[in-house]
């Protein structure tokens, strides 16, 4: 892949998930805004891999963008692109399940939004993308996405661009990547070209097979991704801890807790959806992976098959980040870096279609270098074992979930 001068402009950069996505398509990043100290240790870590990237360690609401443009030796106007991904917390379904509700604009962490804004209007790169969950652009919920698109208007009136925005939930998996994991990518050009998606060229094998489908290949699996990694080295860095560790090996590979419920093939032991869909949740190896938490809590997968929590190694792998590239932290430090990232593997195609379609460049399509073969043959499920007897003093009738607002913790925050 031909490289460019460093161009890219990234904020929330993180474990940097987006920008090894857009150095893997010849887009290189030449500064790096992140709050995070683990996050920045990460970045300077890799710069022995070529990574040029210079690193601002601050809030972005404390990094003015002359000192951006300075760091990246770019003057207004000379930027590629503008990368980033603003925390998604005030827009995320957990804000849902946690309060009913989310605070949204109201949240103070929704004002990452405006500095994302406040850099564009002020470097005024050729395009920009910016990455959020999908709950951004929620029917009736939308006001961060509405405030996002009312801005950029108002740059282009009071700076005369031509700002033109598309936007899409991207699911990574019909991409590639061996992880559901649906995002909103908005994507911009200065020049007022239209930003045309690319297609997704995979396909779940589990709906009705269509002969439109011929042309596209199966979602790559959870042992796509993993399948050829050795061990881990630290089994006990794996360890599942907790009172629920004993349970997991009773649970089916590509199954939760549901399996212990009245609906499920096991023994009753909880009430059908009163817990978390992820709680007990383990990969299945002909399945891509549900998509990766930053801070799972001790029950909370998804757990690998073995009935442990995931190394490292597989972590990235999921992720796909680049073999090599280092991580630093303790496993749980490594867990939330890499689960706050965007999947590599869906940045790459991104930013060959920017280059393509709003850069001018007449690139050769080509396979993306950050997805995982096809691997086979595929081995047979893991072996169950029986309930463990501490368990079996909860079998019985559980009451399901009686609905939306109606469960234990809404009906305790009411009263």
């Amino acid at each position: 892949m031909t490289r460019r001068k460093p161009g890219v402009i990234s904020l929330f950069t993180g474990a940097g998930g987006l920008d090894l996505g857009f150095h893997a398509a010849g887009l290189a990043t030449a500064v790096a805004v992140e709050m995070d100290g683990r996050c920045c240790k990460t970045l300077n870590a890799n710069k022995k891999r070529g990574l040029s990237w210079e690193v601002i360690h601050a809030p972005i609401e404390e990094v003015s963008s002359k000192k951006l443009l300075s760091a990246a030796n770019l003057g207004v106007g000379e930027a590629d692109l503008l990368i980033g991904g603003p925390p998604c917390q005030p827009f995320s379904k957990s804000g849902y399940w946690s309060r009913g509700d989310s605070r949204r604009l109201k949240d103070p962490r929704a004002n990452t939004l405006a500095e994302f804004i406040r850099v564009l209007e002020d470097t005024r790169p050729r395009a920009f993308l910016l990455e959020n969950v999908s709950g951004l652009a929620y029917t009736g919920k939308e006001e961060g996405f509405r405030f996002l698109l009312n801005e950029v208007e108002r740059i282009n009136a009071a700076k005369r661009t031509r700002y033109r925005v598309s936007a899409k939930v991207l699911n990574a998996a019909h991409y590639g990547v061996p992880q559901t994991r649906e995002r909103m990518i908005l994507v911009g050009s200065r020049d007022g070209a239209e930003f045309k998606f690319p297609t997704g060229r995979f396909y779940d094998p589990q709906t009705k097979q269509d002969p439109l489908l011929d042309d596209l290949q199966p979602f790559r699996t959870a042992w796509d991704a993993l399948g050829d990694l050795a061990k881990p080295e630290d089994l006990e860095e794996t360890l599942v801890r907790g009172q629920w560790a004993d349970l997991l090996p009773s649970i089916p590979e590509g199954m939760n807790y549901l399996h212990h419920t009245s609906r499920g093939k096991g023994l009753p032991l909880f009430g059908w959806r009163r817990r978390y869909w992820s709680f007990l949740l383990k990969l299945a190896k002909r399945r891509p992976a549900w998509t990766l938490t930053a801070e799972p809590g001790p029950a909370i997968g998804p757990f690998h098959w073995e009935s442990r929590r995931l190394a490292r190694s597989e972590l990235m792998r999921l992720q796909t980040f680049p073999d090599g590239y280092d991580v630093v932290g303790t496993l749980a430090e490594v867990h939330r870096q890499i689960g706050n990232a965007v999947p590599s593997g869906l940045a790459e195609i991104l930013a060959l279609e920017i280059r393509r379609q709003l850069l001018g460049e007449g690139l050769p399509h080509r396979v993306p270098s950050l997805l995982p073969p096809k691997r086979i043959p595929v081995p047979p499920p893991e072996s169950l074992r029986p309930v463990p007897k501490k368990y079996l003093q909860l079998a019985g009738d559980h009451e399901p979930h009686p609905g939306t607002g109606m469960g234990y913790g809404a009906l305790r925050r009411a009263a």
